[in-house]
């Protein structure tokens, strides 16, 4: 048998298989309004006896700087937006924990932006393109990127304009602001875009009924007339054979400012549409209905069918197809 030998003096190695622990910071708001603070927490799990170092940097590649170091208190407040983390250290030497996460935290400046729609109508009709435009005071030259909150954008720009055209779906406001590094403008005041369905000019002529060789005055009118309309002006040329008719461009018919025609020496019954357009690239409305101008003694060359029917109903059957 071997000699039985005492244990009491013997010694083992103690190891521990706890890890170095992690610091956890939380902020009580990612955003900083203008003219605030906010506060950051530090915290680490387990036994107390923790002191606070406080980091900050203006970029994840950049050198991180101590803020402020051997707080006791685990809670500081903050002015500045940037990225901020932290650690727990106790002891002598101190002991040191991970370095906590880091944070961004953004900061609102007071400079409002304003959005802008270029044209600057009142009334946009479905089919037109316009530009939605962000303006920041005295950001000229400054690397700004934009946030848009829209009605009906799936991705929204960056940039600090862009260009729709427009459905009725897109009715709705439209505001933004500007970041940059860890900054953030104010929202916008809103602008709302109404949109709606392609219109129909109307035109009248005066007179309908004339002599021969009298002048014809012929107007145009399209909901907000003052609104950048240019006006087209055609002559209704009947297809009997097709139930149709086709439009022919008046001389310096193409585009005019007035929403006013006169032709000068009309001697027969005719038969007159105008649609306007706007914008760049133009869009244009729908052609009006036609409208006529009569000539006393045209009927029996003019149509026909009017043999057969009253004056009303030449008007139908002539030129309404």
């Amino acid at each position: 048998m071997f000699p039985r030998e005492s244990c009491d003096n013997v010694s083992f190695p103690i190891t521990s298989t706890a890890s170095k622990p992690r610091a956890t910071l939380t902020a009580q708001s990612s955003v900083i309004p203008a003219g605030g603070s906010v506060t950051l927490s530090c915290s680490v799990e387990g036994s107390a006896g923790w002191k606070f170092d406080w980091f900050t940097r203006d970029s994840v590649s950049s050198k991180a700087q101590l803020m402020r170091g051997n707080e006791a208190n685990r809670d500081i407040s903050v002015s500045q937006g940037g990225l901020y983390h932290c650690r727990g250290g106790r002891g002598d030497p101190v002991y040191y924990t991970e370095d906590s996460s880091d944070v961004t935290i953004m900061q609102i400046i007071p400079s409002k932006p304003t959005v802008t729609l270029q044209p600057s109508w009142t009334q946009i009709y479905s089919g037109e393109t316009v530009t939605v435009r962000c303006e920041i005071q005295g950001g000229e030259g400054a690397q700004w990127t934009y946030e848009w909150r829209a009605a009906k954008l799936n991705t929204p720009p960056t940039s600090n304009e862009y260009r729709i055209t427009v459905t009725e779906s897109d009715s709705g406001g439209y505001s933004c602001r500007g970041r940059r590094d860890y900054f953030f403008s104010e929202w916008s005041d809103i602008i709302t875009l109404t949109v709606s369905y392609k219109p129909r000019p109307v035109l009248t002529v005066s007179p309908s009924w004339l002599s021969p060789g009298a002048s014809v005055t012929l107007n145009c009118e399209v909901e907000h007339p003052s609104a950048g309309w240019s006006f087209y002006w055609y002559k209704a040329v009947p297809d009997l054979s097709e139930k149709s008719s086709s439009y022919e461009l008046l001389p310096d018919g193409s585009g005019t400012a007035q929403d006013s025609y006169i032709i000068h020496g009309q001697t027969h019954t005719a038969g007159y549409v105008c649609r306007a357009g706007r914008g760049d690239p133009e869009y244009h409305t729908d052609h009006s209905q036609p409208e006529f101008v009569w000539s006393a003694g045209q009927f029996d060359s003019f149509c026909p069918f009017n043999k057969v029917f009253s004056n009303i109903d030449l008007i139908k059957i002539c030129f309404i197809f």
